[in-house]
């Protein structure tokens, strides 16, 4: 496990990268269908890290309590062949499993990951409802399997959005396993 700190290379303001990807609901998304609410959350994530692990309660607190706002989606790019715990059929396992509110893709050629600038898995991107980046950064506070929470950074920053405000910290590193690429 290599932990990395996200970087800030998707700078705010700068529109969602696009994307179309295969969903552990058989179908194919794309942003393009994420622009019918004021805001999308995607999150880079995986099956096997224990930072991802132990957000999976409050990715899907964020989608509870959100998802009448927002889209979310989670996406992983993580090279399966090394990484057989990532792969499609268990991203579907998982998905189920975990209970998934959010559709979960699979980034298979890692593309996505490289035009958001993700390096870490949870490492997330909060656009606006014109699909505008006004945070990129972590979930909260708690950072590790073991990590105490004192601020839901996510969720204080969607409620700032959804009232129009301007999110004043638009990055605040994520902290988690590095995203795991394919040789080239």
């Amino acid at each position: 496990m290599v932990l990395l700190e996200s970087q800030n290379t998707l700078k705010t303001g700068e529109l969602a990268p696009e994307f179309e990807l295969l969903g552990t609901d058989g179908r194919t998304h794309s942003n393009i269908e994420y622009t019918f609410k004021k805001g999308l959350l995607v999150v880079f994530m995986c099956n096997h890290c224990p930072y991802v692990k132990a957000k999976v309660d409050t990715l899907n607190e964020i989608y509870r309590k959100y998802s009448d706002h927002i889209h979310m989606v989670g996406i992983n790019s993580n090279d399966s062949t090394d990484y057989p715990e990532d792969s499609y059929e268990n991203m579907k396992k998982i998905a189920k499993e975990k209970k998934f509110g959010f559709d979960y893709l699979v980034d298979d050629t890692q593309k996505v990951a490289k035009k958001y600038g993700a390096m870490c898995t949870p490492d997330s991107f909060l656009f606006n409802e014109d699909q505008k980046l006004v945070f990129h950064g972590r979930l909260d506070d708690g950072h590790g399997p073991d990590g105490k929470v004192t601020t839901d950074t996510m969720s204080n920053n969607i409620e700032t959005m959804l009232y129009g405000d301007v999110i004043e910290k638009d990055f605040e590193p994520s902290i988690g396993c590095s995203i795991k690429w394919k040789e080239t």
